[in-house]
C-alpha cells in the first residue's frame, strides 16, 4: 500500500506541477500580448518616438519592470509590435496581379489596393514614417519590411512596359513615386482628389513618361 500510494502521490504531484507550469506560461502569454496591444496603440495614436515604458505599463495594466522583463530591448518589442500589426493589418498581395497581362491595368488594380491599404492605416503609417527618421532601429525594421514589399511591388509593376536602358530606371523610379505613401497622401489627404481621381493621375503620369519614351 505504500508503495502504491507513493506512485500516485508522485504522478498527483507531477501533474500538478505540469499544470502550474501551463498557467505560468499562458500568464506570460497573455502579459506579453497585454505588452504589445498597448504598445501598437500608442503607436497608432501618438508615434514610436513619442510612447514611453511608463505609458505602455500603465495601458498594459502591469509595471515598468514587467515591461523590461518581457522585453528588454527596444528593437524586440518594435518587432513583436510590427508582427502584431501586420498580422491584422496586412498589405495587399500582389500575386494575383501577376495574372494581369496589361501593364495599365496592372497598375490601376495595384493602385487602387495599395490606397485602399494605405487610407485604412493611415495613423499608423504616418507616425512610423515620421518617426523612422529619428529612430534608427525603427528605421532599420522598415528597411527590411515595408522596403523590400515596395522593391517587389515596383519590379513587378514594370514589367510590360516597353522601356529599356535608362528608360527602364527611370519607370522604376516613376511607379516608385506612384505607389509610396507620402504620394497617396499629398494626392487625397493634401489636395483633396478622390480615390479614382489619385489613381488614374498616377496612371496618367506613368503612361505619360512611357510615351515620351516613344514606346508603349
Amino acid at each position: 500500500m505504500s508503495i502504491s500510494f507513493g506512485i500516485v502521490f508522485i504522478e498527483m504531484t507531477e501533474k500538478k506541477r505540469k499544470y502550474e507550469m501551463r498557467k505560468r506560461a499562458e500568464r506570460h502569454r497573455q502579459t506579453r500580448r497585454r505588452i504589445v496591444e498597448a504598445t501598437v496603440e500608442l503607436h497608432r495614436t501618438r508615434g514610436p518616438a513619442h510612447t514611453t515604458i511608463s505609458e505602455i505599463a500603465q495601458r498594459a495594466g502591469v509595471n515598468r519592470l514587467t515591461v523590461y522583463n518581457h522585453f528588454p530591448d527596444t528593437t524586440d518589442l518594435l518587432r513583436a509590435c510590427s508582427r502584431h500589426w501586420t498580422e491584422r493589418h496586412p498589405p495587399p498581395d500582389p500575386t494575383p496581379w501577376t495574372q494581369i497581362r496589361d501593364p495599365q491595368e496592372r497598375l490601376r488594380t495595384a493602385l487602387a489596393e495599395l490606397y485602399d491599404f494605405y487610407a485604412r492605416t493611415e495613423p499608423m503609417r504616418a507616425n512610423v514614417l515620421r518617426d523612422a527618421e529619428t529612430m534608427p532601429e525603427l528605421a532599420a525594421l522598415l528597411e527590411g519590411t515595408v522596403v523590400p514589399y515596395l522593391g517587389t511591388v515596383r519590379d513587378l509593376l514594370a514589367e510590360g512596359w516597353e522601356v529599356r536602358g535608362k528608360g527602364r530606371r527611370r519607370l522604376l523610379a516613376t511607379l516608385k513615386l506612384a505607389i509610396d505613401f507620402h504620394t497617396w497622401r499629398s494626392l487625397e489627404r493634401g489636395s483633396g482628389l478622390s480615390r479614382d481621381e489619385a489613381v488614374e493621375l498616377m496612371l496618367d503620369a506613368v503612361g505619360a513618361y512611357v510615351r515620351s519614351e516613344g514606346r508603349i
